[in-house]
């Protein structure tokens, strides 16, 4: 089962400084969580993201699992090269009931990665093979994306954004969520909302959207 972790708000720990800790730092930046990483070496990129205040870096080389009870996080990522020290990490983590996942062991882990097809962070595919093998998720994302990118238009992306704006609207003046889906439905297919973000004109479709909802019955 593929779920989306909502981690706004929530405080992560990733274990390491390398090229596979970086790729699950660049996934959680989309989050807005808080991301702090231990590592007592960590590549340029990781540096400067901690110089931007965009993570937290703890300099220090981690030899067990002791740290994990100074830092109460919500979830642990490690990508060491020490498998040993990976497994402890994620039995630690279990057993104090956090979420927890090894770069070198996503059969132990709580959760997957999966290869991930983004349409400005607002349509997202995955391709997953439950961990059995991530060589080949991102063979095939790389494949589907070409495919992908000849069907999502602009107009997909900015009708998300509009039933946003929708939903929002709506959840303030339509009491009940049969009513507001029958509401969005709808905006959806209005011809005119349709015309409005063909031509860039989004603000003119929002002003529709209000018009609407004024008379929605």
């Amino acid at each position: 089962m593929i779920v989306d972790l909502n981690l706004h708000g929530k405080t992560i720990i990733v274990i390491g400084g390398g090229n596979e800790a970086q790729k699950r730092i660049n996934l959680l930046l989309k989050q807005e969580c808080k991301i702090i990483v231990i590592s007592d070496l960590v590549n340029s990129q990781i540096s400067k993201l901690a110089k931007t205040k965009k993570i937290i870096l703890k300099k220090q080389k981690i030899q067990n699992t002791k740290f994990i009870s100074n830092f109460t996080p919500d979830m642990i990522i490690t990508t060491t090269n020490d498998k040993n020290l990976n497994q402890k990490i994620i039995d630690t983590a279990k057993k104090n009931r956090i979420i927890a996942y090894s770069s070198d062991n996503p059969e132990e882990s709580d959760f997957s990665n999966p290869a991930i097809i983004d349409f400005e962070n607002m349509i997202q595919i995955a391709i997953f093979t439950g961990g059995r093998s991530p060589a080949m998720s991102k063979k095939i994302r790389i494949q589907s994306e070409r495919i992908f990118k000849d069907i999502i238009t602009k107009e997909d992306i900015d009708q998300i954004k509009i039933q946003q704006i929708a939903r929002t609207l709506a959840k303030s003046k339509i009491d009940t969520q049969v009513r507001r889906k029958s509401f969005l439905k709808n905006i959806m297919g209005d011809n005119e909302i349709k015309q409005l973000i063909k031509d860039g004109k989004r603000k003119k479709a929002e002003n529709r959207i209000i018009a609407i909802l004024r008379d929605w019955k």
